[in-house]
């Protein structure tokens, strides 16, 4: 009964100050009020709100909302939130405030306060550069520490003094058995990205560095999917602590428009190229499944005279680096990556995504499109699937609850049913042994080209492939 009359007083709302229906009325309110709430009604510095202020920011998203009172009042947090949604401010912006308040009642010297651990090199450099712009007027210092590059900077950073050191694990259990690194004073620490350091194995890592740290300390987990190997990691990390769930399996952003274009394998780049060509003034993130294929893809792409660049796990920090930032910067349009290096990708003019290779774990689809949309912007997710990837689309259209759009007939749909070609057939007069000695002796063929070593050849092909 209560709930009926709230309902039809959400409706009377939504049309008296023209807001768009939801079915929970009480996420009618929440989103009709949350224009008006501002970092200020959250208790946040003079100046921390400076910083974000010469940042743009006037209001917080939902998880910062939430977030930022339970960490200001030094509660532990499990957050899950779909990627896009601020949770590098979420946190950054309550350990700026504590320690800045630390330090004018305590005057301590600079000393590594704060611990981020996250999966990936990019990923730490965009977390550095969220805290050095939220902490500009703090007097707050902070350093990134990652593999793939030498460790001489580095090393002389944490010499100088930090508050905040952001990490990758290979490298940071590195330099702590150098002795350059030391977790005793660690009060604040964060482990972000969680569900993708268990994809890449660093358990074993993670265990090391908790080993290390004080048991006293303020604890943040965050992950952008929350399965069950997620909540027991968590549990060994955290007290008693608070949970901040933004959508978790709301896998789409709501501005991202979708659509699905059914290609064969072989038309992909043909079709990639079309769109691309169309699109010449726009930044597009590809997505592929692997490194081997991205850099194909790039390659294909120079013979289009289409620029791009790849980014993954093979490339030097180096490069890595200069195509990010290529691309950041507007000078490279097209930017090929796989799944493990686009988590430190944040570019808030992308317009434009597209899944090359349909991702087999349905959540990175949610990762992938995320990556557009951001911070309240529209955008356009394309996916091409081909006949091996309709199952994966299947699960992820079920994961988000709705079916991606099909677009339209493209140039290229006339191989859509034709993924490989037939067998060919076998005179039904003549023996398989025959045929194979056949083979064998004629003139100019290789033995490797005889039926079973043909098969071998494809079996050493199918194990490359997965090593990528």
């Amino acid at each position: 009964m209560v709930s009926d009359v709230l309902r039809r007083v959400s409706q009377d709302f939504n049309e008296i100050f023209d807001i768009p229906h939801y079915p929970n009325y009480s996420v009618t309110f929440a989103a009709y009020f949350s224009r008006y709430m501002t970092f200020d009604d959250l208790g946040i510095i003079a100046p921390i709100l400076k910083a974000l202020e010469q940042e743009g920011y006037t209001s917080p998203s939902p998880i910062q909302e939430q977030a930022i009172p339970i960490l200001l009042k030094g509660k532990d947090l499990l957050g899950c939130a779909q990627t896009g949604t601020g949770k590098t401010a979420a946190f950054a912006i309550p350990i700026l405030q504590q320690l800045y308040n630390d330090r004018q009642s305590q005057g301590r010297h600079h000393k590594i306060k704060t611990l981020v651990v996250t999966p990936t090199r990019e990923l730490a450099l965009q977390i550095g550069e969220s805290f050095t712009a939220y902490g500009r007027f703090t007097g707050i210092r902070n350093t990134v520490i990652f593999g793939g590059v030498k460790q001489g900077k580095q090393t002389q950073a944490l010499r100088n003094g930090v508050d905040i050191l952001i990490a990758t694990p290979g490298r940071l259990l590195d330099l702590m058995n150098q002795g350059y690194i030391s977790l005793k004073d660690i009060e604040y620490a964060v482990l972000d990205e969680a569900d993708q350091m268990l994809d890449m194995g660093f358990i074993h890592d993670i265990r090391k560095i908790i080993a290390k740290l004080p048991s006293r300390r303020q604890s943040l987990f965050f992950s952008a999917t929350m399965p069950s190997t997620i909540v027991n990691l968590s549990r060994t990390i955290l007290g008693d602590f608070d949970r901040v769930t933004i959508k978790p399996q709301q896998a789409t952003a709501e501005k991202v428009e979708q659509g699905v274009y059914f290609v064969s394998k072989g038309n992909k780049v043909k079709l990639l190229a079309h769109l691309l060509q169309g699109q010449p003034n726009k930044s597009v993130l590809v997505f592929s499944r692997t490194k081997h294929g991205a850099n194909k893809v790039v390659k294909k792409l120079g013979q289009a005279d289409i620029s791009s660049a790849a980014i993954h796990g093979n490339k030097s920090q180096t490069a890595r680096q200069k195509a990010l930032g290529d691309f950041k910067d507007g000078k490279l349009k097209v930017l090929i990556a796989t799944d493990i290096a686009a988590r430190g990708i944040d570019v808030d003019d992308l317009s434009l995504v597209i899944n090359f290779d349909l991702p087999n774990v349905p959540e990175t689809y949610v990762h992938r499109i995320g990556r557009t949309g951001r911070a309240g912007a529209s955008g356009i997710a394309i996916s091409f699937c081909d006949k091996e990837e309709r199952p994966y689309l299947r699960d992820i259209e079920k994961l988000i609850k709705q079916q991606v759009p099909r677009l339209p007939e493209h140039p290229f749909i006339e191989d859509i049913q034709e993924e490989a070609p037939s067998p060919k057939k076998q005179n039904p007069q003549r023996p398989r042994n025959q045929n194979k000695a056949r083979n064998q002796n004629r003139p100019g063929k290789s033995n490797y080209r005889g039926g079973n070593n043909r098969n071998r050849s494809g079996n050493s092909r199918n194990r490359s492939m997965g090593r990528d």
